[in-house]
């Protein structure tokens, strides 16, 4: 929850704001969204923002607007927060396209995930969009990022401004997270020779591959990180084989990598293959591990304003940002991606609430 003293530092235009925040929020989730089938949500955001007279600019299903008072001398403050969701699950009971409040609750597919967040940053940006400050707000509602995709925020960071600093809207309960799991996705091959089953020739690769899967179990990473622990290695699919009375002379395995702070994703990798016999290929090395320093503003705000820190095992676009950036928004993780997804509206009114007063903390000025 937000303290006494932060709902203190903000005027009450924030509760017009917090109701057009939870106006939009409905309409977005009776809009489908899923990745890369953002294009209604992006014209509702658009929308939104045309009613405040506010210019913006749009690549796909990504929509951007900057601050009017925006000096490109100033370093550049980022908010960002995606519009895009994952397909409804089968334990749904309520429609997940229909906005439902309900005991204080708000119902509905990226309620939580994210758009509560969204529409926060969003009222926070309206909030400041006319005011003067030590740094530009730029606002950015994103695509793809439930599946990390080439079309969402990576596709629009060379039209953006340099960022000192990245704020990223996902449910933390407004905790802040300081540092984030990194992802690898590996695909691993192990060579044999075929043979006929029956004789005893040929050389079994998923025996060979059993030797690796074993030192897989067992394996751990050298360093752990202070905010983050250890990074983590799983094998997740195994296929092997044509038919029943051959020998196989190729086993492929995918490895699940989740990597903290305390590694890059190509010094992980490293260490992993000098573990392995198998061929490993990573499919990806954009999804980075982050982390902020302790001596940073936006750190330093967020202490001033008694909010807790802490280390996040989930992915989110801030693998893809190459800037300083910490997480945290309204609501709550462990509901994401969840049957009969839900946010607290209070949560959505503490979220608002809880974005300015970390910017009107944060002094840019005080490395």
């Amino acid at each position: 929850m937000i303290s006494t003293s932060m709902q203190e530092a903000v005027s009450n235009k924030t509760k017009q704001l917090a109701n057009e925040a939870v106006a939009l929020l409905k309409k977005l989730i009776a809009t489908p969204s899923f990745s890369k089938e953002e294009d209604k949500t992006a014209d509702l955001i658009g929308e939104f923002l045309s009613h405040k007279q506010i210019a913006f600019h749009r690549n796909g299903h990504n929509i951007w607007a900057y601050q009017s008072h925006h000096d490109a001398q100033k370093q550049s403050v980022l908010l960002n927060s995606h519009h895009d969701t994952v397909k409804p699950n089968s334990g749904y009971t309520k429609n997940p396209f229909e906005a439902v409040e309900e005991h204080g609750k708000l119902f509905g597919l990226g309620s939580n995930d994210a758009g509560g967040c969204l529409v926060s940053l969003l009222a926070t940006f309206v909030y400041f969009y006319d005011k003067k400050l030590d740094f530009n707000l730029v606002f950015a509602a994103t695509a793809e990022e439930e599946i990390s995709g080439a079309n969402g925020i990576s596709s629009i960071l060379g039209e953006l401004p340099k960022f000192t600093l990245a704020i990223v809207g996902e449910p933390t309960k407004m905790q802040m997270a300081v540092a984030e799991k990194g992802l690898m996705v590996i695909d691993a091959t192990i060579e044999g020779k075929a043979g006929h089953a029956a004789r005893d020739e040929g050389e079994n690769a998923i025996y060979k591959a059993l030797s690796d899967l074993q030192v897989l179990k067992q394996f751990e990473f050298e360093k752990v990180s202070p905010f983050l622990g250890k990074s983590k290695v799983n094998a997740t699919l195994i296929q092997a084989g044509s038919q029943h009375n051959v020998v196989p002379d190729k086993c492929n395995f995918v490895l699940d990598v989740r990597v903290t702070d305390a590694y890059t994703l190509e010094r992980a990798l490293a260490e992993i293959a000098g573990k392995l016999s198998a061929k490993l290929t990573p499919r990806s090395m954009r999804l980075q591990p982050s982390r902020i320093s302790s001596d940073h503003p936006i750190v330093q705000a967020a202490n001033k304003l008694g909010l807790s820190t802490y280390g996040s095992p989930t992915l989110s676009d801030q693998a893809l940002i190459p800037y300083d950036s910490v997480k945290i928004g309204p609501g709550d993780s462990a509901r994401s991606h969840t049957a009969d997804e839900y946010i607290y509206l209070q949560e959505i009114h503490d979220g608002i609430n809880g974005y300015i007063a970390l910017l009107a903390s944060y002094d840019i000025n005080s490395k």
